[in-house]
């Protein structure tokens, strides 16, 4: 039999998959398995190695879908397709390794980390990876119930019919150990300590108790079933784990982006994915890509690359807020503009990123925009530009 030649897919090919795969192409925002469905159907179809039972890839394919990898070849839609693997998460390699062991065993995984250092991103493209499915999630709030995690009543059928299974509402949770998949608990500190600890009987246990229900009173969690948690950092003390449940989590830090390589292609990456639903071409000069991590970058550290000192603001600078930043020059230079983002772009839309609700973030960014935009300035029209804009709006 004549073997299949592979012909590369284009991003036109691509954004069809993502269509057909969903059914349509009209949504805001699609779950990472559809968005990436391309990429890991190539993965699963050049996966040689075992995987964890209920796992849709082995770990080191999780590994490879992760970290990205050189492109394969695969049947995509009954064509033979050379397939990218892009690179998803551009922190440290051990890291996510940990994170996927710590899946394939019994205990849930809890991801710690300054806001904006990934961890939901993390967590949706595991889940993703894994269990092919990664809307089983719980936002965590203090308003937060016992009820949305485990499972709620159709009030109106028990009163005419009693309680019995077809008038139970299954939470995410419940719906995941039935199936086998990977739940994701968002925020998890801030919920109330009596809600944290409903987890410890189901990460134990991998049940939940039905006393309504005599004949069928115990749900138990199929092969495959796990905790992925995310807490902010900044948040800690706000609703502190318990004993029990810190013994059932493994802690995986999150640090933040550690060079400015690094950060100025999670920046570029990030944002053109996002404006790729409104067919706006998210192109910047390698120059403005650079003051926008440079500048978030020496504010969050206190400390310029020449080693002076400048005030960092109160509110935290993660790299999420820079790629919001360059993606609101990029709007407003294809509103407002001419389509092309200049550093007076960057300094209107960066000023409403770092200054917020504390006056002394002003403050602070009038002395960096003094001191470090002003000199740099004389010599690199990028910053020029942001040093003038940044002037005349800071007065």
């Amino acid at each position: 039999m004549a073997k299949k030649t592979a012909k590369s897919i284009d991003p036109a090919q691509a954004a069809e998959i993502r269509a057909s795969s969903q059914g349509t192409g009209d949504v805001l925002r699609q779950p990472a398995e559809v968005q990436y469905a391309a990429e890991l159907e190539a993965i699963r179809q050049n996966d040689g190695e075992a995987a964890p039972r209920s796992w849709r890839l082995s770990p080191r394919a999780v590994l490879r879908y992760l970290t990205g990898g050189e492109a394969v070849d695969a049947e995509i839609g009954g064509k033979m397709t050379r397939v990218p693997i892009t690179r998803k998460f551009f922190g440290d390699r051990a890291l996510v390794e940990r994170a996927i062991v710590t899946l394939a065993s019994e205990r849930a995984l809890l991801l710690v980390g300054d806001p904006g250092t990934g961890k939901s991103w993390l967590s949706e493209h595991l889940a993703a990876a894994i269990s092919g499915d990664s809307t089983l999630a719980i936002q965590g709030t203090a308003g937060t119930t016992e009820e949305q995690i485990k499972y709620s009543w159709n009030i109106a059928r028990v009163i005419a019919e009693g309680p019995n299974p077809s008038n139970l509402i299954p939470a995410p949770t419940m719906v995941a150990m039935k199936a086998g998949k990977l739940l994701r608990f968002e925020e998890i500190t801030r919920c109330v300590p009596d809600v944290q600890d409903a987890l410890v009987s189901i990460i134990s246990d991998k049940a939940i108790a039905i006393p309504e229900l005599p004949d069928a009173s115990t749900v138990y969690a199929r092969p495959g079933f796990n905790i992925i948690a995310t807490a902010n950092s900044r948040d800690q003390g706000v609703n502190e784990f318990s004993a029990a449940l810190k013994r059932r989590f493994n802690y995986v830090y999150m640090p933040i982006v550690a060079d400015r390589k690094t950060e100025i292609e999670i920046v570029r990456q990030r944002m053109a994915d996002l404006l790729s639903h409104e067919d706006i071409p998210a192109v910047l000069e390698p120059g403005i890509l650079e003051l926008i991590a440079t500048a978030f970058r020496e504010l969050r550290d206190g400390k310029t690359g020449e080693g002076v000192n400048v005030k960092p603001p109160a509110n935290p600078l993660s790299t999420a807020e820079a790629i919001g930043t360059a993606v609101d020059a990029v709007l407003h230079a294809r509103y407002f503009g001419d389509g092309a983002v200049t550093g007076a772009g960057i300094a209107r839309n960066l000023i409403g990123s770092i200054v917020k609700d504390d006056p002394q973030d002003l403050a602070a960014l009038k002395e960096y925009v003094v001191i470090v935009a002003r000199k740099r300035g004389l010599q690199d029209p990028h910053w020029r530009a942001f040093h003038d804009e940044a002037v005349n709006l800071l007065g």
